[in-house]
């Protein structure tokens, strides 16, 4: 095997490890580093698309003169709405399939159901509307009003849907917080929309909101604060000044904090009526022993009477129990008709006037002397 191995060797070329043969062999071929050069200069050079006046980041809106191709495959969203919006969507329903069938969307409303549905089609030529569309049937089920959701087809306008259900547990402290999102005539309402910039309508267990990304997390806080019971006002002040200091641009890049007011949360104690308990007689000796139900039954003798007559006067008894209640009852009723003696000597508001037969007399006597003036007048 070792001989075989030496033949093998011998058969190999000679390579030698020398580094002097190292370098780059000329062939007698000239221009390499013009060539190098060359590919360099054509790098450097201004290609077309370098063109400061193209603005590389630009996003091209989606219109219908450039639209993007069509979905693949069909998506649809539907959503329901309460009974007491039926009358207006149906009202309102060719308006809204008017204006989505110009984005090349379907449209569908259920009344059996009380849903209304939207669906993508072949001519839908923005594939997001479907999205916007969505939220555009949301607002509809939600109290918004037509003109209003239309305006979520926007490119900038977006919607946020606050659910306050579960942030309070107690029924009447929520009913109250909520009112504070509204305020006197809708003032504290109209306060938020002017502030954030944002369409907010608060009805039953959820509070809708749209407008621009930065206001409806302003409304969201908002919200969420006032169910926390932080007063709308003090959040409102804070965005107004915020509002005052993006107008001055030397404020711009300082801290505001300094300027934003700080509202400590006080928790005002109640004070408590002391309930003043009467000192009773000192006695050496414990209170007696109470009786137990079976030493009443005893006394009573209801202890030795089968089950079937303890059942018969429990019955008794209830039957008893009830028919003095309807009597209290029919009682209550009838003195509701009764005629009140004391309001009859002060009808008229006259003195001397004891009984009805009298007032009657006294009035007639009244229109006798008016009819009696007349004449004189007439005669005169």
């Amino acid at each position: 095997m070792a001989a075989t191995r030496k033949t093998r060797d011998k058969d190999l070329p000679d390579v030698s490890m020398d580094t002097s043969s190292s370098k780059p062999q000329d062939d007698g071929v000239e221009g390499d580093g013009e060539g190098r050069k060359k590919f360099r200069r054509n790098k450097k050079r201004d290609m077309p698309w370098d063109d400061p006046s193209i603005d590389k980041w630009k996003i091209e809106p989606v219109t219908a003169d450039n639209p993007l191709p069509p979905p693949l495959e069909e998506s649809s969203f539907a959503v329901l709405f309460p009974k007491y919006r039926e009358k207006y969507i149906r009202e309102v329903w060719p308006l809204v399939s008017k204006t989505l069938r110009q984005y090349g969307i379907a449209c569908e409303l259920n009344l059996l159901e009380g849903s209304m549905t939207v669906k993508t089609t072949r001519k839908t030529w923005d594939p997001f509307i479907i999205i916007k569309s969505r939220d555009m049937i949301k607002l509809l089920s939600r109290s918004f009003s037509v003109e209003k959701a239309f305006r979520i087809l926007e490119d900038n306008m977006y919607c946020d849907i606050i659910k306050i259900k579960n942030l309070v547990r107690n029924r009447e402290r929520f009913v109250k917080r909520r009112q504070r999102l509204i305020g006197p005539n809708g003032a504290t309402l109209k306060a938020i929309e002017l502030v954030t910039g944002c369409y907010v309508m608060v009805q039953g267990n959820t509070v809708s909101a749209m407008g621009s990304i930065k206001g409806l997390k302003h409304v969201r806080k908002l919200v969420e604060d006032c169910m926390n019971n932080v007063h709308p006002i003090y959040n409102i002040k804070t965005l107004m000044i915020k509002k005052e200091l993006q107008k001055d641009d030397k404020m711009k890049s300082e801290n505001w904090d300094r300027f934003l007011p700080k509202f400590k949360k006080k928790n005002v104690k109640r004070k408590k009526k002391k309930k003043i308990k009467e000192k009773k007689a000192y006695t050496p000796f414990p209170p007696a022993q109470l009786p137990r139900k079976v030493d009443k039954e005893l006394e009573s003798g209801e202890y030795f009477l089968s089950k079937e007559q303890k059942e018969q006067s429990a019955k008794s008894k209830r039957s008893l129990e009830n028919a003095k209640k309807g009597l209290k009852r029919k009682r209550e009723r009838a003195a509701e008709f009764v005629v009140p003696t004391s309001n009859i000597a002060t009808m008229g508001g006259k003195k001397g006037a004891k009984s009805a037969k009298e007032l009657a007399i006294k009035i007639k006597n009244g229109q006798k002397t008016k009819n009696r003036k007349k004449a004189k007048d007439f005669l005169a």
